[in-house]
């Protein structure tokens, strides 16, 4: 028999699903009468005119989803940092904001989970030798972390169906480890997971090539921020597999290990931008998703590859979980700059 957390976590799911599954059609009727549709140019690979508010579509299902089923009390501070990023995610894909107020409005948003919610990196578990940090350092370290979770997940939004996949793998892995850990509030982050999990579900269903909704910067900076609070529930709690097997130290290693392909792409384009003399933040088309398609994969066979890719990771992380944090780590960083770079050296031979 399913325990109640389990089923609540069920609830929470199919209520953002159904939510947001109802709300994308006259979100798209509305965009259509009111000619609001994504650009157009060199680095888009999309045609036509397609709406960008799908965003909108997330947030009102895993709103209301939470509002039904999460406890409110411990939530509720998350949620003020979900709203103000929502609403700069509106007034971005409306108006296109400078980066440096998105950045603005993105570092309010967690301090507010900070200093409100209560959740911040305090504790490095032993990376570099690190433990317990000063209140200083965590929390610029916090601020540093979820920028980059966030904007990780914002550039890999670049094709069709490829972040609601990965935000589907994550959240739902999330969820996962959340309903094994017996800490008192890994509940709520269950219900957080997996009330994304749900949304971004029916997202996919608009999403998935040829696209009929694009989730936006609205979107993709909702799930950067929700990704970024269970990162961090995780790296705080670690994980366990069951009352005699817990690894309470891995959780930097794990977060990465779920997030992994977003984050070591955009840590690999920032490189090889900075090396040969570009701003890190130069737009170009050097993103694994990019190379996938300059080598004639199709939308729906490159988001395929990259989530299945990441899931391959998150996998192999599970065996990784007895060596130490450092050497897991190392590891992992290998096998996956590894496993990217082939289709770029497959692409440089084919240009030859």
């Amino acid at each position: 028999m399913l325990s109640n957390e389990i089923l609540i976590s069920i609830a929470a799911l199919l209520t953002s699903f159904v939510i947001t599954y109802l709300a994308i059609p006259k979100i798209i009727q509305f965009s259509n009468k009111s000619r609001l549709f994504a650009s157009v140019g060199d680095r888009h690979s999309h045609k036509g005119e397609v709406p960008i508010f799908g965003g909108i579509a997330i947030f009102a299902g895993i709103l209301f989803s939470l509002l039904f089923w999460a406890d409110l009390e411990y939530l509720k501070f998350a949620l003020v940092s979900l709203v103000i990023v929502f609403i700069i995610g509106v007034i971005d894909d409306l108006l296109s904001l400078s980066p440096l107020r998105k950045l603005v409005g993105q570092i309010i948003s967690i301090l507010i989970i900070i200093y409100l919610g209560e959740l911040s990196i305090s504790d490095m578990k032993g990376v570099f030798g690190i433990t317990v940090v000063p209140e200083w350092i965590s929390v610029i370290f916090t601020i540093f972390v979820v920028i980059v979770i966030t904007n990780a997940i914002n550039l890999i939004d670049g094709i069709d169906g490829l972040a609601g996949g990965l935000g589907i793998l994550s959240s739902s892995i999330f969820g996962i480890i959340f309903l094994l850990n017996p800490d008192e509030n890994s509940q709520e982050m269950a219900i957080l997971s997996f009330t994304l999990t749900g949304a971004l579900f029916a997202f996919l269903r608009y999403n998935f090539n040829p696209a009929s909704i694009f989730m936006g910067d609205t979107g993709s900076l909702l799930i950067g921020l929700i990704l970024s609070i269970l990162a961090i529930k995780v790296i705080n709690t670690g994980v366990y597999i069951t009352e005699d097997i817990m690894f309470v130290r891995k959780g930097p290693f794990v977060a990465i290990a779920i997030l992994s392909v977003p984050l070591y792409d955009t840590l690999r384009v920032f490189f090889m931008r900075a090396f040969n003399g570009k701003h890190p933040l130069h737009p170009d088309r050097t993103h694994i998703h990019h190379v996938l398609l300059d080598l004639g994969f199709c939308h729906k066979k490159v988001s395929l590859i990259i989530c299945f890719v990441n899931l391959l990771i998150i996998i192999l992380s599970f065996f990784m979980l007895e060596m130490s944090l450092v050497l897991s780590i190392l590891i992992l960083s290998i096998l996956l700059f590894s496993i990217m770079s082939v289709p770029f050296i497959i692409l440089q031979i084919k240009n030859r």
